[in-house]
């Protein structure tokens, strides 16, 4: 790779154009690179130092004449600067004598501000310290003409953790705040991003001041000269590349810049450029703040009303999932539609019941199991081994007869599946097997503690868990590798949603038919479950007629049962869905319905929600039809700070009186306000009416 004898232009030369616009300190925006590019395109005109007085005397004329209109007394405009960190390698020690006449006077500020730069005290034997925090040491100059820079710099890191509250302070008072390292200090600059960067950042965002990154030093290379490419690797086991700098200051948002040197060119043309445009926008900016005093009679104009911020909308709360739950009384109780027994393999002792949906739809091995083969397939009568891949098997299938296996109390006709477990480890701790599949199969750490209480044998614990792990298909590998983020949660019932796999159940809906499992929708759903276990008609049909709800609401609410989500594509949609979930008395379903409207509504702009055909009024009526009381609220809430779009609709007389006192008590903008704006404006008129008169 060629080397470049600047590093500055060797980041920038395939830019060489100068950026007229304003530069960022967003970290999200490339000003770091835009600016070693305006720099390294920057005028030679700079460098003369008559030109440059020129251009000091052209930016402080704006500055010096406003401070004349104010006045002596008034003093003059300044700008501080906060300074943090040492350019030096290796940094500097702590105490007084770490921070001497010598580091002060060779540091990066002290060499821009030139022979201008002087302490607060030049009587003192010692730097100049703030009264607050002796860490930081103080000294002035003069630029622009007449423009006060002060300048409060701190070179070793470790005495900000002194008293952090001061230092708080300090940087609360700045316009600027200078960041300087040394790329050869890679210890002094990992212990800035890894401690002190973290504890600056919500700070900087906060205030909004502009950052500057300095990185100074040429890179030191064994093998030859000292290397001032910022994309040679060669020593970066020993300095801060460029890489990290970089991606340090867009951390802190601030501008990178990287100086080989302090001597002037580096100094003066590249830091000095950048400094100079953020105090320029700093002068700018108090400026505006100070009141404008150049027409006498602004102080006599009336001021406008102040207009508060809208009432914030009341939250729409939901509750917490009870997926887990559900399925577990499932398992507990919910024998009555259970469809698989288990088998002790070598006592034939009946372990337990389950049921095959919920097995197939969360465990691959069972899916192969119990679905690998057709039911006619199956030889009856006798053990039908199917062995998985791999050399053990753990589980098989025995077809004895359907008549001849006796049924608890209650137990609705139907096929049932006999499974042998042939695995004693397994055959002790089945039930926690299946507890943990049924909740989601998601909770290993709990699993392997209940079968290490029952088993007392760690090996034993190991090959059962790895026996379990075939079940979901995890592999034995990922044990000890993070579960990704999208996969923590419960598994849910996903795939067996609208599908006639060990479908006992289908729903006729507007001529259409929706296939559906007894067992979860008795675990889901609490009508349900008294519907299909009650001696009602549906629970001896196959088939169930729905009335008074669209084929898309029912099949959204059935999504709802299965994976415990809602995504409704419209409003009107999630009203329709949450009217099915208060008919069908599932509570979470349909407060997630009342947050998908608001949400909904809350994101339409003020014109389109102006213009849309969606009546909010007749949503509010179905909302308190429904038992909908968040909504409810919300709704009201929502019409009292869209005053203005919604009293000029037909519907806002539907109103009950009730609901409209509610509404003129919570209005935005409020009758009071409008009252002063009406009087602030007539004020106006007058007052432009009687110049007028005198002119």
């Amino acid at each position: 790779m060629q080397h470049m004898s600047n590093p500055s232009v060797a980041v920038a030369s395939h830019a060489s154009r100068r950026v007229s616009a304003p530069f960022s300190t967003s970290s999200s925006s490339p000003s770091h690179f835009s600016l070693l590019y305006d720099l390294a395109a920057a005028d030679e005109r700079r460098m003369n130092p008559e030109a440059r007085q020129r251009y000091a005397e052209i930016c402080g004329t704006r500055w010096n004449s406003c401070r004349n209109r104010r006045g002596r007394a008034e003093g003059t405009m300044s700008i501080h600067i906060v300074a943090l960190g040492s350019e030096c390698p290796g940094g500097v020690g702590s105490g007084e004598e770490a921070a001497g006449q010598g580091q002060v006077q060779g540091s990066l500020l002290w060499s821009y501000l030139g022979h201008g730069a002087r302490e607060l005290d030049p009587t003192s034997t010692t730097p100049s310290r703030h009264p607050l925090n002796p860490a930081f040491m103080e000294y002035q100059s003069r630029v622009f003409g007449d423009v006060r820079v002060m300048v409060r710099d701190c070179p070793s890191w470790d005495l900000l953790d002194s008293d952090w509250a001061s230092v708080r302070s300090v940087l609360e008072q700045a316009d600027i705040v200078v960041i300087k390292y040394s790329v050869n200090d890679k210890i002094a600059f990992q212990q800035v991003r890894n401690g002190y960067a973290p504890r600056l950042r919500p700070l900087l965002r906060h205030w909004g001041m502009p950052v500057i990154l300095v990185a100074v030093g040429a890179r030191l290379n064994d093998e030859g000269p000292p290397c001032t490419c910022p994309l040679c690797a060669s020593d970066w086991s020993s300095c801060v590349p460029h890489g990290e700098g970089l991606q340090l200051s867009r951390d802190l948002g601030a501008t990178y810049l990287e100086l080989p040197s302090l001597n002037n060119f580096f100094v003066g043309r590249y830091f000095g450029s950048v400094l100079e445009y953020f105090m320029i926008q700093c002068l700018k900016q108090k400026a505006k703040e100070r009141p404008d005093k150049r027409r006498g009679h602004r102080f006599n104009e009336p001021r406008p009303p102040h207009l508060d911020q809208p009432a914030r909308l009341p939250p729409v709360r939901v509750e917490e999932s009870s997926f887990s739950q559900d399925l577990q009384w499932l398992l507990e109780r919910g024998v009555q539609f259970a469809d698989v027994v288990f088998y002790a393999g070598d006592s034939g002792k009946e372990l337990g019941w389950a049921h095959a949906a919920v097995l197939c739809a969360i465990s691959p091995y069972f899916r192969q199991l119990l679905v690998g083969r057709q039911a006619w397939e199956r030889p009856m009568s006798r053990c039908a081994c199917r062995e998985r891949d791999g050399p053990h098997s753990l589980l098989s299938t025995w077809d004895g007869g359907l008549d001849d296996l006796p049924r608890p109390d209650g137990h609705l006709p139907g096929p049932l599946s006999r499974l042998v477990v042939k695995d004693p480890l397994l055959c002790l701790c089945l039930w926690e097997t299946l507890m943990f599949l049924y909740r989601g199969a998601w909770e290993w750490e709990y699993l392997e503690e209940a079968i290490a209480e029952k088993l007392k044998n760690p090996l034993a614990v190991a090959q059962l868990m790895d026996r379990i792990r075939s079940f979901v298909g995890r592999e034995k590998a990922s044990r000890d590798t993070p579960t990704p983020r999208s996969q923590q949660g419960p598994q849910t019932l996903g795939n067996l949603f609208n599908s006639p796999l060990y479908s006992d159940v289908i729903f006729m809906v507007q001529g259409n038919v929706l296939p559906a499992h007894r067992a979860v929708l008795v675990a889901r759903c609490d009508v349900m479950a008294a519907m299909f276990s009650g001696k009602y008609a549906e629970a001896r049909s196959r088939v169930v007629p729905i009335h008074g709800v669209s084929s898309d609401t029912f099949l959204a609410f059935l999504e709802y049962l299965y994976t415990d989500t809602c995504c409704p594509a419209s409003v009107l949609q999630a009203m329709a869905v949450l009217v099915c979930a208060e008919m069908y008395q599932v509570k979470r379903l349909q407060h997630l319905c009342e947050v998908c409207v608001c949400a909904y509504l809350q994101s339409m702009p003020s014109r389109e929600l102006a213009s849309t055909s969606i009546s909010v009024i007749r949503l509010l009526r179905r909302a308190k039809c429904h038992n909908a009381d968040q909504l409810y609220v919300w709704l009201l809430h929502f019409i009292a700070n869209n005053y203005l779009i919604f009293s000029h609709k037909p519907d806002f007389l539907e109103l009950s009186e009730e609901e409209r006192e509610q509404v003129e008590r919570l209005r935005w903008p409020s009758r009071g306000y409008l009252q002063e704006l009406s009087e602030y404006q007539q004020r106006r008129r007058q007052l432009r009416k009687s110049r007028c008169s005198i002119m």
